[in-house]
């Protein structure tokens, strides 16, 4: 039986407007994008290969020097508005060989539970999913303000926070997608599996300099337990 062959995508596009050079930027002395290329590379084996996609050459030098595949991503995909799964395909169709499964990481979650990627390949093989998603549980009271009165959303006033309905937030930590659906245009398919994260890492998502200050705690808190 072949083994099924799987990619570790990196989307690290330059030009962020909120955090410039934020994919080089330094996070507890290492650059935000050498998180995700780290965790790539101790996962990485015959059957998962590695691609930087990015039009930044900074960005396309340290991937290389990293010893890890680069393309270049075109500018007409590269903008703000630009969605992910543009650049995902776009490394598809210039490729050689087959992969049967994209694997997502976006360097703006650079922390990441040791065994997660291990787990999660296990749950969406026996499993038969078309894509995996990471989600966290929120237990906040969300509520909308309309004029100038907040109307409870999640919650009726008053009501305790441990007897809220369960919802959950998709924490960007990690996606698996079959190929077939990111050619489609799209990261989570039909039979799309919600993977719970319990871990402080996944409150990390970072835009600006105050996400890069937290993501510093929470690096030093957490990466040596």
């Amino acid at each position: 039986m072949a083994k099924v062959k799987s990619i570790i995508i990196i989307p690290a596009r330059g030009g962020s407007k909120r955090l410039p050079g934020k994919n080089l930027k330094m996070l507890a002395g290492k650059a935000l994008i050498e998180y995700s290329l780290d965790y790539a590379k101790i996962n990485a084996n015959d059957d998962i290969d590695i691609v930087v996609t990015t039009n930044d050459s900074e960005i396309k030098t340290f991937a290389k020097s990293e010893g890890v595949q680069v393309i270049d991503r075109p500018e007409e995909i590269s903008m703000d508005d630009s969605t992910t799964v543009s650049a995902l395909k776009h490394v598809l169709q210039n490729l050689n060989g087959f992969y049967e499964n994209v694997i997502l990481l976006q360097p703006t979650n650079p922390l990441r539970p040791t065994n997660l990627l291990n787990e999660a390949l296990e749950i969406f093989s026996e499993g038969n999913y078309e894509s995996l998603m990471t989600v966290s549980l929120n237990d906040k009271k969300l509520g909308k303000i309309e004029g100038d009165r907040f109307i409870p959303y999640t919650y009726k006033m008053g009501q305790r926070s441990q007897d809220l309905e369960p919802l959950y937030f998709e924490n960007g930590l990690l996606y698996i997608t079959k190929s077939e659906i990111v050619l489609k245009n799209q990261i989570l398919g039909e039979k799309n599996y919600p993977m719970i994260i319990d871990h402080p890492f996944a409150s990390v998502d970072i835009d600006t300099q105050e996400d890069m200050n937290y993501a510093e705690f929470i690096a030093k808190t957490y990466l040596d337990e």
